[in-house]
């Protein structure tokens, strides 16, 4: 029997569940994020004027969100409750950007410290550290770059519409932090998405694969989104372009450090751009959702076969 979790508001443009799928964040047109709550009657609220994106911070870093604005700003708020008042949501953190607008963030889990990737409509990535899990205000920038294999191509100032970040889910002690990333832009280098993986030895992020082929022409990256892995000797990362969501693999890297990768599969069945995708927790069960106003269920079968499992249709 179907059953009501939670009702948005008239004017709700972004949402987000946290870790662990019981509260809710949602960000509407009159500049009110409301935080709705599934164990208890009601929500919480505040205000920051997001009306693009929201990203919960790890369970691990407390209650917070980061909230990426529709002027472009990127502020991080928690709750916290001060003295004996009840709690309140109050932002911890404004990250400051000269002309350029913040496109995507997102969190990553290391083993000794939280980091977080913003990417800028001008091209450009900033990843910084939390160093302090008790101060949620005190970030350092620890690396900018661009999207791009070669750090001396060279190319006018870029204008990207969007972008998308997706981690590493695994975390280990033989494993160093890396997300993918790709950009819908007008510059065909930032395009592609690439995998980032820091390199400990030199302390910097290194570009380990790029996720394209010569036929498609660095196309424009909708959304990327890397798997979960249990057990499996490859990772599998999704990446959607206009013609169609790819389904990557990655296998151990190369003398030069470059991953191994191919391409397994090119769904296709959205009418249009494919605005989100997310894995279930087995990475074997991918769900899209596009302009066409689809929820589709994707999965392999045992020969590696891709295809649709289920199509949804809103109900209003």
């Amino acid at each position: 029997m179907e059953k009501s979790i939670v009702t948005l508001d008239k004017g709700t443009t972004c949402s987000s569940w946290n870790y662990c799928g019981q509260r809710m964040a949602a960000g509407s047109t009159n500049g009110m994020i409301a935080i709705h709550d599934s164990t208890e009657p009601g929500s919480s609220s505040f205000s920051c004027t997001s009306r693009f994106k929201l990203v919960w911070v790890p369970p691990e870093y407390g209650d917070a969100v980061a909230c990426v604005c529709a002027d472009g700003t990127l502020s991080l708020w928690e709750e916290l409750m001060e003295d004996t008042g009840p709690l309140q949501w109050k932002m911890c953190k404004l990250f400051e950007s000269n002309s350029s607008q913040v496109l995507d963030v997102q969190f990553g889990v290391s083993l000794r410290c939280l980091k977080m990737v913003a990417a800028y409509s001008d091209g450009h990535v900033k990843i910084y550290e939390l160093m302090d899990p008790m101060k949620l205000n005190h970030w350092q920038l620890q690396a900018e770059l661009q999207n791009v294999i070669y750090s001396v191509s060279t190319f006018a100032k870029a204008s990207c519409i969007s972008a998308s970040i997706s981690w590493n889910p695994q975390t280990g002690e033989s494993q160093n932090p890396s997300f993918a990333l790709g950009f819908n832009s007008d510059t065909p280098q930032l395009n592609s998405a690439k995998v980032w993986e820091f390199d400990q030895d030199h302390q910097r992020w290194l570009p380990v694969a790029e996720l394209t082929l010569p036929e498609d022409n660095q196309d424009q990256v909708y959304s990327v989104n890397w798997a979960p892995n249990i057990g499996r000797p490859y990772e599998i990362i999704a990446v959607a372009t206009h013609k169609g969501i790819a389904i990557w693999q990655l296998r151990n890297p190369n003398h030069e450090r470059r991953l191994s990768i191919e391409k397994v599969a090119l769904l296709s069945g959205h009418e249009g751009a494919v605005w989100e995708m997310e894995w279930d927790m087995s990475g074997m069960t991918l769900a899209t959702t596009g302009s066409d106003g689809l929820l589709r269920l994707w999965q392999s079968n045992l020969n590696g076969v891709w295809h649709e499992q289920a199509a949804f249709e809103p109900t209003f």
